[in-house]
Formats: C-alpha cells, sequence, structure tokens
C-alpha cells in the first residue's frame, strides 16, 4: 500500500507547468483578474486605504454622514466598555460554577468562538449590548451578515457595524451581493428552478470578477476584510489576491456544501499552494455543511494541522439553525460540540437560529428567507420587531453554548474587549 501511495506524489514538473499559467503575460484569463486588482493601485496601496478606512475617526465620520444618531450609540458603547460594565470571563464562570471555577484548569487552547448569523441591522447591536449588562451574559466573539451591501451602506449601518464589533472586539464577515441571488443566472428564478441550482451558487461568466470588484470596494472603503466565499472561481480568485500582497480574508460558506474530508482537503491543498511564504492563508474560516458529523471534523483536524493551517484556518460549524428554509427540526449540535471541543482546536459554534424550543414558541419563526428581504419591506410587514426576538434568540442559544462548554470545563471565545480584558 505505501508503493501504491507514492503514486499520488505531485511531480515537480507539473508545478512548474501550473506557474507558467499563472505568470503567463499573454493569458487573458490572469490578465482580466489583475485589470480589476489594478482598478484600485497596486497591493500596498489598496493595503494603505483599507488601514485608513478601518479607522475609528473615519468609520465614525461615514456614520455621521449617514445615521447621525448611531454615532450617539457608538459612544455608548464605548463607554460601557471602558468602564467594564460588561461579565467579565472569570466572573462568567464563577456565576456558572460557583467556587468549583477556581479549581477548574479550563482548556483554553481548544476555546470554541461563540459565533452568530446574522448580524442584520445596526440598532440590533445596542439591544443586544444593554441586555448582556442587564443579565451578565456574553456578546459573541463573531457575527456574520447577510444583509444586501448596497442597502447596508445607504443607511450608514455597514460603517457603523464595522466600527461597533473593533469597539468590542469581535470578527465579523460580510456577504457581498454578488452571490448569486442578484441575477448572475437569467434562466433562474424561484423554487419552480430550484434544481438549477444543485450545481452551486450562481456566479457564472464575468460574476466572479465582479466579486473581486465588489470585495475590493468594500475592502478600501469600509475596512471591510472578510466576506463569505461560495464558489470554486472565487475561493481561488481570494487566493491569488492574498498571494498578490492584499490583505484580504474570507470563509467557506456553507452554501458551499464542504461535507466530507475529502473536499476539505482538496481546498486545504489550494489554501497551501497560495500561502505565503510566511505560511498564511486568506481562508479563515471554513463552514461545515450541517451534514457533517464530529469524525469528520476530527479527520480534517489532522492533516489541517499537518499542512500549518490549525491556527489559520477555523471549522465553523453550525449549533443551531432557523426553523424556517433550511433544515429538517428540531436541529441542535450543541452536545456533539462539547464532545469535540476538548480536543480539535479552533472551532466556532456557529447559531443562526435560537434553541428550537424557544424558536417554536415566537409569532414569527427564524427564517432563513428573512435575510434576503428589503428594509423597507420588513417595516412594512410589520417584522421589525419580529427580527429582533429571532436575532436575540440566536445570541441567547449562544449562550447557552457557552453555559455548556463551560460546565464541562471548556473555554470560549466572546467579545474579547467587553470579557476577555485582565482588570
Amino acid at each position: 500500500m505505501t508503493d501504491i501511495q507514492k503514486r499520488l506524489e505531485i511531480p515537480k514538473a507539473y508545478l512548474d507547468e501550473v506557474n507558467q499559467v499563472l505568470l503567463d503575460r499573454n493569458s487573458e484569463v490572469m490578465q482580466r483578474f489583475l485589470a480589476v486588482v489594478a482598478k484600485y493601485g497596486s497591493p500596498e496601496e489598496i493595503n494603505r486605504k483599507h488601514v485608513e478606512s478601518r479607522r475609528l475617526e473615519n468609520l465614525l465620520d461615514l456614520v455621521a454622514k449617514k445615521s447621525p444618531p448611531a454615532v450617539d450609540d457608538l459612544k455608548w458603547l464605548m463607554e460601557q466598555r471602558d468602564k467594564g460594565a460588561f461579565i467579565s470571563e472569570e466572573g462568567y464562570r464563577i456565576q456558572v460554577l460557583g467556587d468549583k471555577a477556581y479549581d477548574i484548569q479550563f482548556k483554553d487552547e481548544y476555546a470554541v468562538t461563540l459565533e452568530v448569523s446574522a448580524l442584520q441591522y445596526f440598532p440590533w447591536v445596542r439591544v443586544m449590548a444593554e441586555q448582556a449588562i442587564a443579565q451578565k451574559s456574553l456578546v459573541p466573539g463573531r457575527f456574520i451578515s447577510v444583509r444586501k451591501m448596497k442597502e447596508s451602506e445607504a443607511d450608514g449601518d455597514l460603517p457603523a457595524i464595522v466600527a461597533a464589533l473593533d469597539i468590542i472586539g469581535a470578527s465579523f464577515v460580510e456577504t457581498l451581493d454578488t452571490k448569486g441571488t442578484d441575477g448572475s443566472n437569467p434562466h433562474l428564478g424561484g423554487p419552480a428552478t430550484i434544481t438549477g441550482y444543485f450545481g452551486g451558487i450562481g456566479q457564472p461568466n464575468d460574476h466572479a470578477l465582479m466579486w473581486v470588484d465588489e470585495f475590493l470596494y468594500y475592502y478600501t472603503n469600509y475596512g471591510v476584510q472578510h466576506v463569505l466565499n461560495f464558489n470554486a472561481g472565487t475561493i481561488l480568485l481570494g487566493f491569488m489576491l492574498y498571494k498578490l500582497g492584499v490583505d484580504i480574508q474570507f470563509k467557506i460558506s456553507v452554501y458551499f456544501g464542504s461535507d466530507n474530508p475529502y473536499h476539505a482537503l482538496w481546498i486545504m491543498i489550494m489554501a497551501k499552494l497560495f500561502a505565503r511564504e510566511d505560511g498564511t492563508s486568506p481562508l479563515i474560516g471554513f463552514n461545515w455543511s450541517n451534514s457533517i458529523n464530529n469524525e469528520t471534523m476530527e479527520l480534517t483536524a489532522d492533516f489541517r494541522k499537518a499542512l500549518g493551517f490549525e491556527n489559520v484556518i477555523r471549522f465553523e460549524h453550525h449549533i443551531t439553525e432557523p426553523q424556517k428554509s433550511i433544515v429538517i427540526q428540531p436541529y441542535n449540535r450543541r452536545d456533539e460540540l462539547v464532545q469535540i471541543a476538548d480536543h480539535v482546536a479552533n472551532i466556532a459554534g456557529k447559531h443562526e437560529g435560537g434553541d428550537p424550543e424557544v424558536d417554536v414558541t415566537r409569532a414569527h419563526l427564524s427564517d432563513l428567507l428573512d435575510y434576503f428581504r428589503d428594509k423597507d419591506e420588513v417595516i412594512r410587514s410589520g417584522d421589525w420587531d419580529n427580527l429582533l426576538i429571532n436575532y436575540l434568540d440566536k445570541v441567547d442559544a449562544c449562550n447557552r453554548t457557552a453555559k455548556a462548554l463551560t460546565e464541562h470545563g471548556l473555554s470560549f471565545v466572546a467579545a474579547k474587549n467587553l470579557h476577555h480584558t485582565k482588570p
């Protein structure tokens, strides 16, 4: 078997041929990609624009122009952070375990990132923070947004959310508008043509380069660094952008359907081929399909570590899901997370719905399709408050996961500037 396995070695000559394609100045597919990048300057210029746009004072200026009241909320958030209004990690552990917390050696090396999807509207941030202060609960350490970018840009929520999550010390991911629901395939519509989507989310023809263009626009103008990625072509383009020197990051979406270790191996091999000299990759989040089990994560963790990516690529696993439009309910993978979280590092527990027994009691059941609704339509329909309740249920589910982890001597990553600071 060892002799047979040797046949899998990739000859260096084949790698040379790949490099010839990548470096071919007459290759139109490569030149079109480089032309999009050049619109924004050299990689060094692009990164400078990003850093400048991400500065808090510049974000506050953008917010002030679009939504002045949001500036007051951001200043309030800073004040609460600076005076230590939020429960500390140590305080939370004592709250859950009592004096036993002092005797436990928590496994910080396997800390699970607490993640919520989706943070659609900036006003939800203050409500969440006020609730955390009042209830001595946790603000998650990672957020996803799936709202239409142009709409979020227009009303000022985009820069306000970027600023807010920097203030609290949470990471976040945006979903670009070039995500397949933008009419990229003119032959597909709604449920009547659903099987037309089975080959993947639609980014055909020139939409892959449109994704790069959109990414660089928000990277240089709003400090957005990390976006969803769910198409093999845009994953490759993301690798190439990073290899050029642009400090973008992305995570693979659950829509990509990564549901076995060999799928993950393919992606991570590509990540290694395009890694920088320091070993880093723009792929920092790997969102598994809902169908995977713990064994798949364990098997993948082995070669993730062998490729040098254990601290680079986070496994993002859905713990809860919306009641409607995505999975058969009830769906709750918390117990499985607790089982794996003591020996597989760099995992995020993603909460996209409330706990099922809570969710089913709501007047408006959580629905994945709510992500794609226009804000004006949400308000006209009377669902504005309902969607806030659904969102807070997800935050509550996240806190239930933190409690379960703590009860088993396991660690979590919440909003770092609120909960993980030392007095």
